[in-house]
């Protein structure tokens, strides 16, 4: 794959550190080994500034180019957690912690940026600064916020920043990314039915919870089919329910938890009014209660068009045109960095990660050989968005 030579010389290092990380997987805004990790290999590669704590245990790295006349800033973003997943492949560098593994490839990612934070500060060929961000918590913590909400922008100047996603299915070598929206909105929500307990064999006598908790799980895949735009994208699930113990007893209360998911913000709102609307009088027709509580939440992750075609230009000249999908469709799936484009004007991209298991799953692996070209990608990014002056 085209990829920079200097990059691709230190492959096999990128690839250790992935491996290292890989073993040692750590959940949400717990990652003090990995940040501990990140922090002295920028400290060692010579970066100007290395910060800690930031969104609590964020690590931002700048590295400031040999050009003399621009403040300017770019901001490179990788995440940094792993997931409560059992892994199941017998790897060499498989989890050495019960339960928790790096299902979603943030190994990599980290690895991806940590290459090119050596590569650029061996270089320095561009005007300005290069902020290199490594977040934790992405997995449902909200860190992307927490960076944000810590002053991430303002303290290190950005005036731009970027994101990219290995994924699954989409083939070595290619990237893809579109203009608006990418990836959904998320949000959690937790429905309680209160109902009258009772004896199962006088149902007269009760106020049947489960039958009333059915109906409203029917009622809300109506809100899709009949509420919002055929032409829009929406996804409502009922993931778990919770109601009783006995096979011969009527339960008084049922909780039910789900996710709810949008492409915009008024398809958002609109679901959220319509799941209230929804519990609460299916449960009153039936005499019963129905109250939904809203949990943690993502907005909708938003390309800026102007950022989304540079990213794909910048991948273009790596890769050629023909392996840069501009306009790949959206994912119903969420992710964080959401917040960081709600601040400043960015783009996110995909990056093919071959025929491995998908995301999520306890088979799946980061594609060590993917390392080198996102690496470069971020390199070039910073060199061709802060160019030198002649």
């Amino acid at each position: 794959m085209p990829v920079i030579d200097r990059i691709q010389g230190f492959a096999e290092a990128m690839a250790g550190w992935r491996h290292d990380l890989h073993a040692h997987p750590e959940l949400l805004y717990d990652v003090e080994r990995t940040a501990g990790f990140v922090a002295r290999t920028l400290a060692g590669f010579g970066c100007d500034e290395v910060v800690t704590g930031i969104g609590r245990t964020g690590v931002v790295g700048v590295i400031r180019g040999r050009g003399q006349g621009s403040n300017r800033a770019i901001g490179l973003r990788a995440d940094m957690d792993a997931l409560p997943i059992q892994e199941v492949r017998d790897l060499p560098y498989r989890s050495t912690v019960p339960g928790r593994m790096h299902a979603c490839g943030h190994d990599g990612h980290t690895a991806m940026l940590l290459g090119a934070a050596r590569y650029l500060a061996e270089t320095r060929d561009f005007d300005g600064a290069a902020v290199l961000i490594f977040q934790p918590a992405e997995e449902g913590g909200g860190g992307g916020e927490a960076m944000v909400e810590d002053g991430l922008m303002e303290r290190f100047g950005i005036e731009a920043v970027y994101g990219m996603h290995n994924i699954p299915g989409l083939p070595l070598g290619r990237f893809a990314i579109r203009p608006g929206p990418i990836m959904a909105s998320t949000d959690r929500f937790t429905v309680t039915i209160e109902g009258r307990g009772g004896h199962a064999a006088l149902p007269q006598n009760a106020i049947d919870s489960v039958l009333v908790a059915s109906h409203v799980i029917v009622a809300l895949q109506s809100i899709v089919s009949r509420n919002v735009d055929p032409l829009q994208s929406a996804v409502v699930s009922v993931c778990a329910l919770e109601a009783g113990e006995a096979f011969n007893v009527l339960p008084q209360t049922v909780t039910m938890r789900g996710t709810m998911r949008a492409l915009s913000s008024p398809v958002r709102a609109l679901m959220k009014a319509r799941i209230e609307t929804i519990v609460a009088s299916v449960a009153a027709g039936f005499g019963a209660t129905g109250s939904v509580a809203f949990g943690a939440s993502y907005p909708v992750t938003e390309n800026h068009p102007a950022e989304a075609a540079f990213m794909a230009d910048v991948a273009a000249g790596l890769v050629g045109e023909d392996n840069v999908d501009r306009d790949v469709a959206p994912m119903m799936a969420a992710e964080d960095f959401s917040y960081m484009l709600g601040r400043r004007p960015g783009a996110y991209l995909f990056l093919g990660n071959g025929d491995s298991a998908a995301l999520h799953h306890p088979h799946y692996d980061f594609d060590d050989a993917a390392a080198p070209l996102g690496a470069s990608l971020w390199a070039r990014l910073i060199e061709t968005g802060l160019p030198l002056k002649a």
